[in-house]
């Protein structure tokens, strides 16, 4: 039998102290209760702050990977690397995670090394497949090695891409960001803009020779 489920004790001299005790068992249940009610709502602000922050990343109120709308100071990433080998740094800015991995056929690709659902930073696994893949232990997120793309998992979108060139004497370094899912060609001529009208021209982006005019009027 509980102690909530005892039966009443018979009136005599010993009713006060039983009383007391009575008193002190509610007091410790409410105490209980109150604890258990605090370590909900604790759990319901938390998990609801959790789900906030995935639904500010997929929304895009959060920083990206990629926003910026000028063209990014280019950074080394390695002195070299090798065929199978994979370097983490920091590109454009110093909170931004990335990751350049150098595939089995010698090619660079650079990505965010944050994971488009929650955030959690994502790996090259490189036994995994001829390319390896890249790959999020958060939620069990899995992108191509090679394109970015999401090859299973939650993830809504493509990494981010992070354009890498080699240099003669086998340096690497990041030069220039991409969001996801934006091509090469729309991320250059983006964050071109008209700081560097010759590049844009030659990689024939919109608006370039009307900006050019625009200016030429002025001066």
């Amino acid at each position: 039998m509980s102690v909530t489920e005892q039966p009443p004790p018979a009136p005599g001299p010993e009713s006060d102290g039983d009383e007391a005790a009575e008193r002190l068992r509610d007091r410790i249940s409410a105490d209980s209760l109150t604890t258990r009610r605090d370590y909900l709502r604790i759990v319901a602000t938390v998990s609801g702050g959790l789900a906030i922050g995935g639904v500010g990343v997929a929304a895009g109120i959060l920083h990206r990977h990629g926003d910026s709308e000028s063209m990014p100071e280019p950074k080394r990433v390695a002195d070299e690397m090798l065929p199978g080998e994979s370097v983490a740094f920091r590109y454009p800015g110093d909170e931004d995670r990335a990751l350049a991995v150098r595939l089995s056929d010698g090619t660079l690709v650079g990505y965010s090394a944050v994971c488009t659902h929650l955030a959690c930073a994502v790996l090259w696994r490189e036994d995994r497949g001829t390319d390896g893949e890249l790959y999020c232990p958060c939620h069990e997120g899995v992108f191509d090695a090679r394109t970015g793309e999401v090859t299973a998992g939650p993830p809504p979108r493509p990494l981010p891409r992070i354009f890498l060139t080699e240099q003669a004497d086998g340096s690497v370094w990041a030069i220039a960001t991409a969001r996801s899912g934006e091509t090469a060609r729309e991320a250059l001529c983006r964050q071109l803009g008209d700081s560097r009208p010759e590049m844009a021209r030659q990689l024939g982006c919109p608006g370039v020779d009307r900006a050019a005019a625009t200016e030429r009027k002025r001066t």
